[in-house]
């Protein structure tokens, strides 16, 4: 019986642990500290795990990361899920990742804080930019559900407040995957169209991950590129979107946006009520100050008309010569 030990080749050795360790870690879940993180043109997400103790680094392509809905930053503290692999080349242990939680907050929150710091920073929040309301707007387009409970609430504000109004509607998914994509084609057939004064984009209530395709970047830039003044009316009072801050006008509800959108008739008329009494106000009292005055003109024409003896006896048909005839006497006597 031979006693030589078994050499390997360090490629063997490799192939050897890669296989035990794909095996035993299938599937894993790991809490730490992302550093060093890097996006390079590949589009794959590299990275080193770590905490007070030890580090692992990881990686996660291109097909997973894609689906991710904020991005990773060094520092942050994370949970990943994936399965653990030998990097043979290097002779490295490494985490391939499928899926990454923030700790603490939730990745729509990241994602949502995340977007809005570049949006802001783009100046796409800037009031300089945003565009008042028009006054008596004749037609506005709607960018919602057909059948959800937003549109029912705008029309029958719209219906109570001004009768007179034209409405357009163009339906949308306001949530799922294909949600986003429906929007922004909404805000761009109108802008094409060119006949809506003012536009309501929005929808009723709901989770974070229900109003979340007014949080996507498309939607938000497809607000901001509209020649069309945007009201956003997404969900409750308490409910903020990226795209509430990008519209020219956040209202808290579908019914306030309409609220918002045209003055009740009532309103107007109890406006024209006011203007029409001050206008009455002001002109009785130029009237009574103008009577007033020829009050004042007629005594004073009273008493400088009177003829002395040797004043002109030519018969005068206006104030000035009845003055200056009535002057010219008395300096000549």
């Amino acid at each position: 019986m031979s006693n030589e030990p078994r050499i390997l080749s360090v490629s063997r050795l490799a192939a050897l642990l890669k296989e035990v360790v794909e095996d035993n870690f299938v599937q894993v879940w790991v809490e730490g500290e992302i550093s060093n993180f890097s996006a390079p043109a590949s589009g794959h997400f590299y990275f080193t795990l770590k905490d007070a103790g030890a580090q692992l680094r990881a990686v996660m392509f291109r097909s997973q990361n894609r689906l991710l809905k904020f991005r990773p930053e060094s520092g942050m503290q994370v949970v990943c899920s994936g399965r653990v692999s030998l990097y043979s080349q290097r002779g490295e242990l490494q985490l391939v990742v499928d899926a990454i939680e923030p700790r603490g907050a939730g990745s729509l929150q990241v994602a949502f804080e995340q977007l809005k710091a570049k949006l802001e920073a783009e100046g796409l929040f800037a009031q300089a930019r945003k565009r008042a309301l028009p006054a008596f707007p004749k037609t506005i387009g709607v960018v919602t559900s057909a059948t959800g409970a937003a549109i029912h609430d705008i029309l029958q504000v719209l219906r109570r407040r001004s009768a007179g109004v034209r409405v357009q509607i163009y339906p949308v998914r306001v949530q799922g995957e294909e949600a986003a994509g429906e929007i922004c084609q909404g805000i761009a057939v109108f802008n094409r169209q060119g006949e809506a004064d003012v536009l309501i984009v929005g929808r009723g209530g709901g989770s974070l991950e229900d109003l979340w395709a007014f949080n996507e970047e498309p939607v938000a830039r497809a607000i901001y590129d509209s020649r069309i003044p945007v009201i956003s009316a997404v969900g409750h009072e308490v409910d903020f979107s990226i795209a509430d801050f990008v519209a020219d006008l956040r209202a808290p509800t579908p019914s306030a946006a309409a609220e918002l959108v045209v003055k009740s008739r009532q309103e107007l008329e109890g406006h024209l009520d006011q203007l029409t009494l001050r206008l009455a106000a002001q002109m009785r009292g130029r009237l009574e100050l103008m009577r007033e005055r020829v009050s004042g003109s007629s005594s004073c024409c009273s008493v400088v008309t009177r003829r002395p003896s040797g004043a002109c006896s030519r018969p005068c048909r206006r104030f000035s010569v009845c003055i200056g005839c009535a002057l010219g006497a008395s300096a000549l006597g």
